[in-house]
């Protein structure tokens, strides 16, 4: 019987690639092989049920001498007692993967994958409300859970405590949620019925939430009036005094930046990272809102945004700034709100008989027919152009009545 004499790493080092593999054994079975490319790859050959076999270790030095030695005793236990240590790994990988994929179609897994799929659609701010909803209201409960094991009972049991707290429209936001994470993993083929289909039937009644505003005529002229005669910062005045005429949201109000401003086509165009449907948009200005804009450039000509704050030159106005001014003037939370300037808008013209998909368009509300919502907000331009520089004129004169009242 031949007597193989142990490897070093001495041995190992110096052992140089040939035309041929070259094989260095260390006994046992243990061999190290020497490819003519130079790879040093550490091999087992072993016998089991009357057949010779080979498998792989590792690959020098990331597996040094001692450590396959030590892998070279495991295994030989294993082919000691009747087992093919081959087989035995195949059997351990695909267990694992079996496990993996069980981990993959975790709720939770499958929610962050869904997240991850369809956030660019929503703003930053709606894309860590949602993530926040998941992480702290449903996670804790059902994130654990195989989807494809889940049911409504399971998904109501989440979704009650949010309802027994009292936050009815929170409980039903949670049910529509789960309902979106369902549905997507029917499409990517992991569960075949959507069990959040009948959530939001077992829950109470969530009341819609309405934003104060004003909008009977001549108490909206006094409105205006008194914007009008607000000392403030000048940011914060102008901005108030901008809104009632372009009826935008808040943040893309205070965000405006001046790049997005074409005095001479007197249209301000609002970028889809600012908008809350994620689509740019058109704000047609009467020429009552290019001077007020105009005017606002005697106090931010040197900042990129039109409103920045006092703090800042980078950052723009807050809305509790603005909303703080209107509680100076007198305005409480049950009678008018920094949404509300849109409420007002929308209610006012519809009561005017304008055409109600122009206006629709002009808030950037979506439309539930995505093709017709396209095609919308393409021809209809010319219509909302017209109907801004008619609702600039209009409150023009609530409020040139309302000061004549005073008088």
């Amino acid at each position: 019987m031949r007597v193989v004499e142990p490897l070093t790493d001495k041995k190992i080092r110096a052992a140089k690639a040939g035309d041929k593999p070259l094989m260095l054994f260390d006994g046992g079975g243990l061999y190290l092989e020497i490819t003519p490319a130079g790879s040093k790859l550490w091999r087992l050959k072993y016998r089991h049920a009357g057949k010779d076999n080979r498998m792989s270790l590792g690959r020098y030095p990331d597996m040094s001498l001692k450590d396959a030695r030590e892998s070279r005793g495991a295994l030989r236990k294993l082919i000691d007692a009747g087992l093919d240590p081959l087989a035995e790994r195949k059997r351990v990988i695909a267990e694992a993967t079996a496990t993996e994929a069980e981990l993959r179609n975790t709720f939770e897994y499958v929610a962050r994958e869904w997240h991850e799929k369809v956030k660019s659609q929503w703003s930053e701010g709606h894309q860590k409300r949602i993530l926040s909803r998941l992480e702290k209201q449903l996670f804790p409960y059902i994130g654990n859970m195989h989807i494809s094991q889940l049911e409504t009972t399971d998904y109501l049991a989440a979704i009650q405590k949010a309802e027994a707290r009292g936050v009815i429209e929170t409980a039903h936001r949670l049910a529509q949620l789960c309902g979106q994470v369902v549905r997507y993993a029917i499409n990517a083929g992991i569960i075949k019925y959507d069990a959040a289909s009948t959530l939001k039937g077992a829950l109470s009644h969530a009341q819609t939430k309405h934003y104060a505003a004003i909008t009977e005529p001549a108490e909206f002229g006094r409105l205006l009036g008194d914007i009008d005669a607000y000392q403030g910062e000048p940011a914060i005045c102008h901005a108030l005094r901008i809104l009632p005429y372009v009826f935008v949201r808040s943040r893309e109000l205070r965000g405006a930046a001046w790049n997005e401003i074409d005095f001479d086509a007197g249209q301000w165009v609002i970028p889809a990272a600012r908008m809350k449907m994620r689509r740019p948009h058109i704000v047609p200005l009467a020429p009552q809102v290019v001077r007020l804009f105009q005017s606002m450039r005697d106090y931010s000509s040197n900042s990129a945004l039109v409103f920045p704050s006092v703090q800042s030159a980078n950052r723009c106005i807050s809305d509790m700034g603005l909303l703080n001014a209107l509680r100076r003037m007198g305005y409480g939370k049950d009678k008018m709100t920094i949404h509300g300037f849109r409420s007002s808008a929308s209610t006012m013209l519809n009561g005017q008989g304008y055409n109600r998909d122009w206006i629709e368009a002009q808030l950037a509300h979506a439309e539930k027919n995505a093709i017709r919502d396209a095609y919308n907000r393409a021809d209809y331009l010319p219509e909302r152009c017209r109907m801004m520089i008619e609702w600039a004129n209009y409150i023009d004169g609530l409020r040139q009545g309302a000061m004549a009242r005073q008088e």
